[in-house]
């Protein structure tokens, strides 16, 4: 009976051990072994058999990785690929590439493509800014958030609220976000508030941190007298800075808008250029701070600027929940008769993110 116990016990541990592919040996030498989901904004999350929820450690304290998993991978000056990992000492991790189907290659000098077919690429561990495990198919692929806020008060008999909703694919050479933002306000003596926005971006990768940009926005606004206004943005982005705590992008082209104002029977049509950019940092502890500004200079309509400004503050708890206060704003400056030049909103919001 005990040789049957022992048996048995020894084949759930090896099973057990088989299971788990990864292996991570951290800064002082603790040892963890599961299954590496992803790593982004210096936070990687490995699940293991002993733990209900998976463990979220930084990457900076990390001093070795060993997987057998594919993951797409993304390095500091904007490189891509799939592959295995292996650190070869405390500071170099060895990528096992395999090129992905759809690859640019801008130059017939072998040394220029990004991605060789089958081949060992050698990268500082601290150069590496993106992980995420490819076993899972789609669904790793996947993002996903929500937040939620509301505004009661007994004066005016003030009713507010605020939802976002976000989702997003990462492949291997492009991305795709959706985006969904509305605010509904009513107050005694006062004239309901509604202000919704949609939006729909893909990001096509290049070498060195290009990338080439598609935007699809409609927005509806009572303050600014906006029944609808529909915007088709075309033009290339770069990221000046990314690194493990954070990035810095600046994207410029074209926007071609179709508007229709309250009171106007026909709508009108506009082009403008636009000038973009993008501060995300990160690694401040649970705090993730987001800027994005965006300046359109009129191509059509002499002397018209408007500008977007957007800015959030999210703290992390457990269990992917957050808390986030944020603000947006709108300015134009030849808004149309009896609208607002600008128009702001500040939120507070409870939610979730995948």
């Amino acid at each position: 009976m005990k040789m049957w116990k022992i048996f048995s016990l020894l084949f759930f541990v090896v099973s057990g051990v088989n299971a788990q592919t990864d292996t991570l040996v951290l800064s002082n030498n603790d040892l963890i072994i599961g299954e590496i989901k992803s790593m982004n904004k210096n936070i990687l999350g490995i699940e293991t058999d002993y733990s209900d929820v998976d463990f979220k450690i930084k990457w900076g304290n990390i001093k070795r990785v060993y997987s057998k998993t594919n993951y797409l991978i993304t390095i500091s000056d904007g490189s891509r690929y799939n592959g295995k990992i292996r650190s070869i000492n405390d500071s170099i991790i060895g990528i096992d590439a395999v090129m992905p189907d759809l690859v640019l290659k801008f130059s017939k000098n072998r040394e220029d493509i990004e991605q060789p077919v089958g081949g060992k690429v050698e990268v500082p561990r601290n150069q590496i800014v993106y992980l995420n495990a490819l076993d899972e198919g789609f669904w790793s692929r996947l993002s996903l958030n929500f937040d939620i806020g509301t505004n009661l008060t007994k004066a005016n008999n003030l009713r507010q609220l605020t939802f976002n909703a976000g989702v997003g694919y990462l492949a291997d050479r492009w991305k795709g976000n959706l985006t969904f933002n509305a605010l509904r306000s009513t107050q005694d003596d006062v004239e309901p508030i509604k202000r919704t926005e949609v939006g729909a971006i893909y990001n096509y990768f290049l070498p060195k941190d290009w990338y080439l940009i598609y935007s699809l926005n409609m927005l509806s606004n009572t303050e600014q007298l906006i029944d609808l206004r529909t915007s088709n943005m075309v033009g290339v982005g770069n990221y000046v800075v990314h690194t493990n705590r954070s990035y810095l992008g600046f994207s410029a082209g074209v926007n071609f808008n179709n508007e229709k104002f309250q009171g106007d029977e026909k709508a009108t049509q506009s082009g403008e250029a636009f000038l973009g950019a993008q501060y995300n940092i990160f690694d401040i502890g649970d705090l993730d701070l987001l800027t994005n500004v965006t300046v359109y200079p009129s191509m059509t309509e002499k002397g018209r600027l408007r500008t977007d400004f957007k800015f959030d503050i999210r703290y992390e708890f457990k269990f992917d929940l957050y808390f986030k206060v944020g603000t947006t704003m709108n300015y134009d400056n030849q808004p149309t008769e009896g609208a607002s030049e600008l128009d702001y909103i500040f939120q507070t919001t409870i939610g979730w993110s995948l």
